[in-house]
């Protein structure tokens, strides 16, 4: 079975050459197919022959295809042979409602308290405190909504009093920049692992196709939050360049379980342990990210 996830995201021919891959772009690059476990094309630029897909599935390499703004599209499937994460799927279907209740509020306690540093580090000492003080009222679902409380305070304080995220304005436009791709990141990652983004713990709408990836996500929104308050407010960037700086967060290096990672490999690691604590009903194996 393969070992190697390749991610394909700049336009360029994939095709089949002695068992190898092969990828020319504006370089050629050749990978062992045997070695393969998931193949993620990330951009509709590429182009792939019949040939290479027919191999791809005797090997039973996982294909994910994404769309337009980079989120899973669909996957290929064969008819014969193929690795379909079936029993991943059924242990989804089967996570138990308190452990996802138990889960939802260990996610929303950090993404409160990751809020409260993030003010105390400005300086806005009565806020964090307030936020601290919503810490400890956090109960499993959230179900008396610290959550939203604590974003008011938040908000409010680190892009001044009146601000609304349903308002257009260049904050909430790079916000929403940032949170659209954290979204896809995170969308990826729990393909690649055998989930279905359609099945949440919280997040239940019938309308969101990534009901998962938006709960196992919110913690990470603040690593947005902080890009954006220092291009605004410290940097001074220009409305029309926020993209490019958004896009800081793939060289943002955080600890995940004792370790120094990139961003990306961050996501794969954190999201790894929520899934397994999912599975396992056991809340101590999520894997929080430090600064």
């Amino acid at each position: 079975m393969g070992f190697r996830t390749i991610v394909v995201k700049n336009r360029c021919k994939l095709d089949l050459k002695m068992n190898y891959l092969v990828c020319r772009g504006d370089e050629e690059t050749k990978v062992f197919i045997p070695e393969i476990s998931y193949l993620v094309l990330e951009s509709t630029a590429i182009s792939l022959t019949t040939a290479l897909l027919c191999e791809l599935t005797k090997n039973n390499v996982k294909v994910i295809f994404c769309d337009e703004k980079h989120n899973p599209h669909s996957e290929l499937v064969g008819l014969y042979n193929n690795y379909i994460n079936v029993g991943k799927i059924n242990k989804q279907l089967l996570w138990n409602d308190s452990t996802n209740a138990v889960v939802w509020q260990e996610i929303i306690k950090n993404k409160i308290y990751q809020q409260q540093l993030f003010l105390q580090e400005l300086g806005f000492n009565a806020e964090s405190e307030l936020l601290e003080g919503y810490l400890l009222e956090v109960c499993p679902s959230d179900e008396t909504n610290r959550e939203g409380h604590a974003a008011k305070v938040y908000f409010n304080a680190i892009f001044g009093n009146g601000f609304a995220r349903r308002d257009e304005s260049k904050v909430n436009a790079a916000l929403n920049y940032g949170y659209a791709i954290l979204l896809s990141c995170f969308n990826r990652e729990v393909v690649k692992q055998g989930y279905l983004t359609q099945i949440g713990i919280w997040h239940k709408n019938d309308f969101n196709y990534f009901n998962l990836s938006c709960d196992i996500m919110e913690p990470f929104r603040i690593l947005i939050d902080r890009i954006v308050y220092k291009m605004f407010f410290v940097d001074k960037v220009e409305v029309e360049n926020f993209k490019e700086h958004v896009l800081e967060i793939f060289n943002t290096q955080i600890v995940v379980g004792g370790k120094k990672q990139f961003f990306e490999n961050a996501v794969a690691v954190y999201c790894q342990s929520v899934l397994d604590s999912l599975n396992n009903n056991d809340v101590s194996l999520i894997k929080f990210y430090e600064l």
